[in-house]
């Protein structure tokens, strides 16, 4: 009987017009974004690279393509301008075999190092994990593709749940089955067209990066993705139950935004967090550990390499614990407003039955 409701809530929406159109422009957006962030990419490695140079590597530097030489006084002059980020690397007399140094603040310009005669010595000032760039825009990738998917399958269990019980067909299908096995079908159809759209978009996103020629972010964001997954299927399971309670606990379709607007605003957090604070350990770390903002979170540490081995699995068992914890409270409140049409029903009358 839960595959039979499923079945219904997946071909309801597969049926539905907006919801494929919406699908192929969501798609054709996430491919887009690839090919341009990539073209992008492209055109910024053709730029000049400002460079800091000083009186013995002056003539070395000119010399070479695509660089714009500043000339300073000393090595300490060269990574003052380097710390004030105006210019991108410097290059000074060294010990080794090509008497040249090269410094960056974050990591390594592997365009500058290739162009010179010989590999010099590299000095890096503050190592950095990933380049901060494609991390910003890893980060709006796993916070926009979470906060979507969430909230327009959330949206679509609180619109059907309360869509029964204002047209009493709820009342039919309860007369055949319990209010658990309709909500476990209605969490289960959904969870369904909710993954499916994940992986059409990690599948898009391994096509893009391809195709552009981006393999080396690909394979960084191998394994990234498959955790994402894994872990938006739990989280997605645990809003849904949410989703599925708050939106029976009203009677019309105007008074569904006065109970889902908490879940909402948890699932507009991680977006919001992930974005602002991608390049702050302790925000990440935290995020990987609560249950709403793991699917984000735990992602993007382990694609800038911050998470141990244990640590996603140690988050996937919190996760699988907070979503037994809202299963059980969001049946509990589900079964007990199903049937209580007119005012909305109070939380606390829900839990008490």
């Amino acid at each position: 009987m839960i595959w039979l409701v499923a079945e219904r809530e997946i071909g309801s929406k597969l049926r539905s017009k907006a919801f494929l159109i919406s699908t192929g422009v969501l798609l054709l957006i996430a491919l887009a974004g690839i090919v341009i962030g990539g073209f992008a990419s492209k055109n910024a490695a053709a730029e000049s690279m400002p460079v800091a140079v000083t009186s013995e590597t002056a003539s070395v530097v000119s010399a070479l393509p695509n660089v714009e030489a500043t000339e300073v006084a000393d090595t300490a002059a060269a990574e003052e301008l380097l710390r004030s980020e105006k210019v991108d690397a410097a290059v000074v007399p060294g010990e080794g075999a090509t008497g040249l140094t090269v410094i960056a603040l974050k990591d390594a310009p592997s365009g500058l190092v290739s162009a010179l005669s010989q590999a010099p010595e590299v000095q890096i000032l503050e190592p950095a994990t990933t380049n901060p760039l494609l991390r910003y825009f890893i980060a709006i990738g796993f916070g926009i593709v979470f906060m979507m998917a969430a909230a327009t399958f959330g949206g679509t269990i609180a619109q059907s749940v309360v869509e029964e019980k204002q047209t009493r067909v709820v009342e039919i299908l309860l007369s055949t089955i319990s209010s658990r096995t309709l909500l476990a079908g209605k969490v289960i159809g959904n969870t369904v067209l909710a993954m499916g759209q994940i992986l059409a978009l990690a599948a898009i996103a391994t096509i893009g990066l391809t195709a552009t020629g981006q393999s080396e972010v690909l394979a960084t964001l191998g394994a990234p993705i498959i955790w994402f997954a894994v872990f938006f299927l739990f989280g997605f399971i645990l809003l849904a139950s949410m989703f599925a309670a708050a939106a029976s606990m009203v009677s019309r379709q105007e008074d569904i935004g006065s109970t889902t607007t908490p879940i909402t605003m948890l699932i507009m957090a991680p977006y919001i967090l992930v974005i602002v604070f991608n390049d702050n350990p302790l925000v990440l770390t935290i995020m990987s550990y609560v249950p709403f903002s793991a699917p984000v979170g735990m992602p993007m540490r382990l694609f800038v390499g911050e998470a141990q081995w244990w640590e996603p699995l140690l988050s996937l068992v919190i996760l699988l614990v907070g979503c037994v914890v809202a299963i059980a409270v969001g049946a509990k409140i589900y079964e007990n407003s199903l049937l209580r049409m007119g005012s909305r029903v109070k939380l606390g009358e829900a839990l008490r039955g």
